[in-house]
């Protein structure tokens, strides 16, 4: 009997690549492949990449050199956004066989025909707006919790963002499809389900091929709190804009939906968040985050920033870390901006100087140590429910609150995927929070 070719994923950047990877690797197994570890040696190397910043490209590089060395007749293929943005550019990285855009990479299979090294990486990447179709996804088997794809692609034109450049318009699984895909994953006995997407408040746009929305994010979260079986669902990154009082309303009165929003800023100065071309004013955040608190006062709230950004003077800066000093928030997400081809951004004058950028990305994530601190102290002697996850990291597993406070408690097998009812005693030294079980373990 022929042995089975083994294949192996690694995944750069977001909680949606994580969701199209797995599905991937589903249809990889379809197919009769075996799906092993990366660390692992296999026939097939496929890496999911990602473009958002600088860092995730020279990753790539690294990445394909390991595969390398663990099989140096390996086939390796490049997919997602860094693949449909600069395919050229990969194809030319050592050791790559095969670069697949964004219409292509749900067909890998189709491709790989012949698991010959190639001289240089064959392309098959579509003109982005052919990218105009959905294709569902979601991560099972990864990890304690499962992302489920429900939107792609985006219609914002941001002017630091390659995202609608590399996923292209915006649009939606089919409601009926994502309540589908919901039940498998909850009969998975996976306890946990993060909602993903590129813009995933634009939910309903697109969802049968025309522009209109069919249903609303509210629709949405709706539905999905109905679904049997779940016990837990969380709203990744949603724009501030898109962030309805309503959806807000509901999620503190849900039966799954948990008490945590990622809500991206960007940029606390209202000259720069019009200079990013972004849809809102920092008036419009101010609005969210009072409104949570005034609803959900436990919630945790997390911010995404970019320091750096072309035009942004000492005072524009400032005008941000004292916003964000100011606002009832958790923790911060800093980016420091970095030039993209092919985005408005690169032409704006006023360049800040790569050591003040770092500077500032500095002052930030310490301003979010704090933050994150000031956070948990708030929900110390509060009784929460912790779902464990599966590594033992130095004698201890370690899981988080329904609202995003991360516990740890000595090591012990049987806690792993359980939700558990505790009581938040104290902050240990490496800042994560030690609990007493309010039940004994059965």
């Amino acid at each position: 009997m022929e042995n089975k070719k083994k294949v192996a994923f690694y995944t750069l950047g977001c909680k949606l690549n994580f969701s199209e990877t797995s599905t991937i690797a589903r249809n990889f197994q379809d197919e009769g492949f075996d799906r092993v570890d990366f660390e692992d040696v296999a026939d097939i190397y496929v890496i999911n990449t990602c473009s958002v910043t600088d860092n995730a490209d020279k990753q790539f590089k690294q990445i394909v050199k390991k595969a390398m060395k663990r099989n140096e007749k390996a086939f390796v293929a490049a997919v997602g956004c860094y693949a449909q943005l600069k395919p050229e550019e990969l194809a030319q990285v050592d050791g790559v066989d095969l670069v697949l855009g964004a219409t292509e990479k749900f067909k890998i299979t189709d491709y790989i025909t012949d698991l010959s090294k190639n001289d240089m990486g064959e392309v098959h990447s579509c003109e982005i707006a052919e990218a105009d179709f959905y294709v569902g996804s979601y991560s099972i088997g990864d990890r304690t919790r499962a992302f489920l794809k429900v939107q792609d692609g985006c219609d914002y034109k941001c002017t630091y963002c390659t995202i609608p450049l590399a996923r292209g318009i915006s649009r939606s699984d089919a409601l009926e499809n994502v309540l589908k895909n919901a039940q498998e994953i909850s009969a998975q006995d996976i306890k946990e389900i993060v909602l993903t997407g590129v813009n995933i408040g634009d939910y309903g746009k697109g969802e049968f091929g025309n522009k209109k929305h069919e249903h609303t994010f509210l629709d949405l979260v709706k539905a999905l709190d109905e679904v049997e079986g779940i016990e837990r669902l969380r709203i990744s990154s949603i724009e501030p804009n898109l962030l309805k009082n309503e959806t807000i309303e509901f999620v503190s009165q849900s039966r799954t939906f948990v008490p945590h929003f990622h809500i991206p800023l960007q940029s606390g100065s209202n000259d720069i968040l019009k200079l990013m071309k972004r849809r809102y004013l920092r008036e419009v955040y101010t609005e969210r985050v009072s409104k949570i608190r005034e609803v959900m006062p436990h919630a945790c709230i997390g911010v995404d920033v970019i320091v750096g950004f072309p035009g942004e003077t000492d005072e524009h800066f400032l005008e941000t870390y004292h916003f964000l000093n100011d606002l009832d928030i958790s923790y911060l997400h800093v980016f420091t901006y970095s030039e993209r081809d092919n985005t408005e951004a690169i032409h704006l004058d006023g360049v800040v100087p790569t050591n003040v950028r770092a500077k500032r990305s500095k002052m930030l994530r310490g301003l979010s140590v704090k933050k994150r601190r000031a956070f948990y102290e708030s929900q110390l002697n509060t009784n929460r429910t912790v779902l464990f996850e599966s590594e033992n990291k130095e004698g201890y597993i370690h899981g988080f609150t329904e609202n995003y406070v991360k516990v740890k408690t000595p090591w012990n097998p049987e806690l792993v995927n359980t939700l558990q009812q505790v009581n938040l005693t104290k902050i240990d030294e490496d800042g994560s929070v030690r609990m007493e079980f309010l039940k004994e373990l059965v």
